[in-house]
């Protein structure tokens, strides 16, 4: 069928068992931080190559309908972005952190080394991305509006000098100093990821050997460090691990009942 790509799911299929690998790592106490820029480098690449797994843009295609656009079946599509709903149910939000090109992309600039600005309104910030996601919704169903285009996702990736691209460039630029701005207010899939979260089977959580420093909140640029945050905005960076002064102080593990 035109538009349809026999190497668009490819990158599904990289993130999906990439996760799995990484539960297990993460959860056995193997994961070492330095292999992550490698992650984050090959994700970024994917979305230039085959632009995929691109999840906001093909979600918003998916609520839109447009099928050429996917590069797959509207069905393969809604599969694909489920099954990265119910791992995130599992383990938390990997694919955020480390598989969506998006994502990687503002990873990368955030380790760029300069004084980042670490505001503490956590929940003003997801009240405002709820808001953009009612936007989005409204847009695409009361007036067949794309609101992801004006930031120019496809146009970056594709290398297409155009008004859009240069907007995400501009946000990519402020990622350097405020941690993945699109990702935490704009992206619409990002809601239901970060609700999925938060709700999460396994999560980065203190354990009983914590000494109560802080600074692990400190070095926290999402505010989700505190011992009672459900971690719905936590993108497994491991500054926390790597800022914890104490062996075993912090685990992910299977959630503690509240």
């Amino acid at each position: 069928m035109p538009g349809y790509s026999l190497i668009r799911p490819f990158g599904f299929f990289y993130a999906i068992i990439l996760i799995l690998v990484l539960t297990y790592l993460w959860y056995s106490g193997r994961w070492k931080q330095k292999a992550g820029i490698l992650l984050l480098l090959v994700s970024a690449a994917l979305g230039f190559f085959i632009f995929a797994p691109v999840a906001p843009h093909q979600f918003q295609e998916l609520v839109v309908r447009d099928v050429s656009a996917l590069g797959v079946s509207l069905m393969v599509a809604a599969i694909g972005l489920t099954v990265i709903i119910i791992l995130t149910l599992v383990s938390g939000r990997f694919f955020c952190g480390y598989f969506c090109p998006v994502g990687a992309l503002q990873e990368l600039a955030s380790l760029v080394p300069v004084k980042k600005f670490q505001p503490r309104q956590k929940h003003t910030f997801m009240a405002v991305h709820a808001v953009v996601f009612l936007i989005f919704l409204i847009l695409a169903f009361v007036f067949s509006s794309a609101l992801l285009d004006y930031f120019g996702i496809r146009d970056f990736f594709g290398l297409a000098l155009t008004t859009g691209s240069l907007v995400f460039l501009a946000m990519l630029l402020v990622s350097v100093f405020f941690y993945r701005p699109f990702c935490r207010l704009v992206c619409p899939y990002g809601v239901l990821l970060a609700l999925a979260g938060s709700a999460s089977f396994l999560a980065l959580q203190r354990t009983g050997a914590c000494i109560e420093c802080g600074n692990c909140e400190r070095a926290c640029l999402v505010d989700e460090a505190k011992r009672d945050d459900r971690k719905a905005e936590c993108y497994l960076c491991g500054r926390c691990t790597d800022a914890c002064p104490v062996s075993g102080a912090l685990k992910f593990g299977r959630r503690k009942q509240a």
